[in-house]
């Protein structure tokens, strides 16, 4: 159970609906961290700042920021945005189910590039604590990448540093779509919902 209790949509105040809204269209639901940030407007409108600039079109394909997404968020032990990022990689921008299915063998899997592996490695040392970025991560991400493309990386790990903690802190629960996706596609040795789902129910 969540240890703070979402809003429901009719005690959203109304300045806070097209925050609702934006996240709506980007996830493909409605997701409960925004209807819990919302108790705090003016918190929920610094985050869906920085989460719009990040998601934003940019020099990155919008499939590795996902997949970074889903390895940092795994690294951290979030499984509630690990569930949201896989959903969305294979829902909203089309990335093979497969390659979200098999992400954590992206090491050696032939499914994965080269330059997949750089990020994805990033994404993993970043997301673990302590953090075990180190040089040479990021002299692989720069036989791939220009300093635009890296920032864009680094941008996905970081507001996904800020999600992570916020919603495995709090216990967020999982909604049942991207619950739904993660118990069918995620294999079960690389999630489970944990914390995530409500018990009592």
């Amino acid at each position: 159970m969540a240890r703070i209790s979402p809003l429901s949509l009719d005690e959203l105040p109304k300045n806070v609906r097209m925050d609702l809204k934006y996240a709506e269209e980007l996830m493909g639901f409605t997701p409960n961290d925004v209807l819990t940030m919302a108790r705090w407007p003016a918190y929920l409108s610094a985050v869906k700042a920085l989460v719009d600039v990040v998601y934003a079109p940019g020099e990155l394909d919008m499939s590795l920021k996902r997949m970074v997404a889903t390895i940092v968020s795994g690294a951290a032990g979030c499984r509630y945005c690990q569930a949201h990022t896989a959903h969305g990689a294979v829902k909203m921008v089309g990335v093979n189910a497969e390659k979200i299915k098999h992400v954590w063998e992206y090491a050696h899997n032939p499914l994965f590039s080269d330059a997949e592996r750089a990020a994805l490695d990033l994404a993993f040392a970043a997301g673990v604590q302590p953090n075990a970025a180190t040089d040479v991560h990021f002299k692989k991400l720069e036989q791939h990448y220009n300093t635009r493309q890296i920032m864009e990386i680094m941008g996905m790990i970081t507001v996904f540093g800020l999600l992570n903690r916020w919603n495995d802190t709090v216990a967020t629960e999982l909604e049942k779509i991207p619950l739904n996706f993660a118990t069918k596609n995620l294999r079960k040795e690389d999630w489970e919902p944990g914390r995530h789902v409500n018990k009592e129910e």
